[in-house]
C-alpha cells in the first residue's frame, strides 16, 4: 500500500487519477513493476515474521515450563 496510489485491473490511480498501465511510459511502468515486487517483498516477510513470533512464543513458553521443573 502506498499513500495516493491504488492498482487493480492493469490501472494505476494516484491521487484519484486513473491511468492505464499499458498507456504509461516505460519509466512509470518499471516503477510499478517495482512497487509490486516491493509489495509482495512486504507480504513475504510478514508471513515470516508471523512463523517467528509464533515459534518464540512456543520457544518462551517451553522455557517458562522448563524452569518450573528446577
Amino acid at each position: 500500500y502506498c499513500i495516493g496510489v491504488k492498482m487493480e485491473n492493469n490501472v494505476i490511480t494516484i491521487n484519484n487519477v486513473e491511468y492505464k498501465e499499458e498507456e504509461l511510459h516505460d519509466q512509470s511502468k518499471y516503477l510499478i513493476a517495482q512497487i509490486k515486487d516491493l509489495q509482495a517483498q512486504r507480504s513475504q516477510i510478514k508471513f515470516k515474521i508471523d512463523q517467528v513470533d509464533a515459534a518464540l512464543s512456543t520457544m518462551t513458553n517451553a522455557l517458562i515450563e522448563s524452569v518450573k521443573k528446577d
